[in-house]
């Protein structure tokens, strides 16, 4: 089994920055892309970025230019560097990752931070 880990969440104004991270444990094998979703009350669940191993990254338009995602291979861990928040970034925001363990490679889901941004 794989645990994911997050941290950072939190409540910041507009215009702030939060740093989230995640880190993923267990019988791993390799870790593929790690990333971070996000739903806010009343919407679908959407991708805000991912990193492949390679760290080749994928963001959603309304994030890019404001958010870095990158990570450390050796600690499993994945960063989530928030900049210039908006009310509209205001969600719960959820680590997933594909990894490979024993059996085969499939989806892990963290338990989700909230992040609040007051205008």
């Amino acid at each position: 089994q794989v645990q994911l880990v997050e941290s950072g969440g939190g409540l910041v104004q507009a215009g702030g920055s939060l740093r989230l991270s995640c880190a993923a444990s267990g019988s791993i094998f390799s870790i593929f892309t790690m990333g971070y979703y996000r739903q806010a009350p009343g919407k679908q669940r959407e991708l805000v970025a991912s990193i492949t191993r390679a760290r080749n990254t994928n963001y959603t338009d309304s994030v890019k230019g404001r958010f870095t995602i990158s990570r450390d291979n050796a600690k499993n861990t994945v960063y989530l560097q928030m900049n210039s928040l908006k009310p509209d970034d205001t969600a719960v925001y959820i680590c997933h990752t594909t990894a490979w363990v024993k059996g085969g490679m499939y989806d892990y889901w963290g338990q989700g931070t909230q992040v609040t941004v007051s205008s």
